[in-house]
């Protein structure tokens, strides 16, 4: 039988590991998490411990926040999975956006949870990923589906993406190995196309979107 069926039916403690940079964050969650049926292996309050403990105390679900010092949240959902793919990741942030949710499937956490979830959810949630379930905040998947379609093509993502990073046009042009001309006509019709008052306010409204 495998562990996550064993944990459905109840024979099995479910091994978690915590990361996130707020101390009294981290110490109220253990305390929530071990009146229910789990244990916390660890605390981690650096994006870049979360690999290395994993793979040192494997445990079934990693409940991890984006925002944190070295590596975040996100880029280390995607390192475990591919270090550890048999540790479940569960992002739990203050920072559900679409966007977020985005790159949180792609980097194929198993849940994607809003810091406002109740405790019993969250214990349900963290329940379901360990046995193979995946979990998304309703409401950041409703809010998902009802963003438009990307406007943008890929070289405008690009020019976009690079000029989000602070190249003026001259790097940009000679990063995608087209003339300045033709970087600021992209710029141009970038910001037409995402109905923006300025560049800056096309960089924020493709990246609230995950455009870029």
């Amino acid at each position: 039988m495998r562990a996550d069926e064993s944990r459905e039916r109840g024979r099995g403690v479910i091994r978690v590991l915590l990361a996130d940079d707020m101390k009294l964050f981290r110490a109220a969650l253990r305390n929530l998490l071990e009146q229910h049926d789990f244990e916390v292996v660890a605390e981690i309050y650096c994006g870049d411990l979360i690999v290395p403990t994993a793979l040192e105390l494997r445990p079934d679900v990693a409940v991890i926040d984006i925002e944190m010092p070295g590596q975040d949240g996100l880029a280390a959902a995607a390192a475990l999975r591919a270090e550890l793919p048999e540790c479940r990741t569960l992002i739990l942030t203050a920072s559900a956006s679409p966007a977020n949710l985005h790159r949180a499937l792609s980097a194929q956490a198993a849940g994607f949870l809003s810091k406002d979830v109740s405790p019993g959810a969250l214990a349900e949630a963290i329940r379901k990923v360990a046995a193979g379930f995946q979990v998304v905040d309703p409401q950041v998947a409703a809010a998902a589906l009802r963003l438009p379609p990307n406007p943008l093509t890929p070289r405008e993502a690009d020019v976009l993406r690079l000029s989000a990073g602070g190249s003026a046009a001259g790097q940009i042009a000679a990063d995608l190995f087209i003339s300045t001309a033709t970087v600021r006509n992209y710029l141009s019709s970038i910001v037409a196309k995402l109905h923006a008052r300025t560049q800056l306010d096309a960089v924020r409204i493709a990246v609230d979107a995950g455009w870029i």
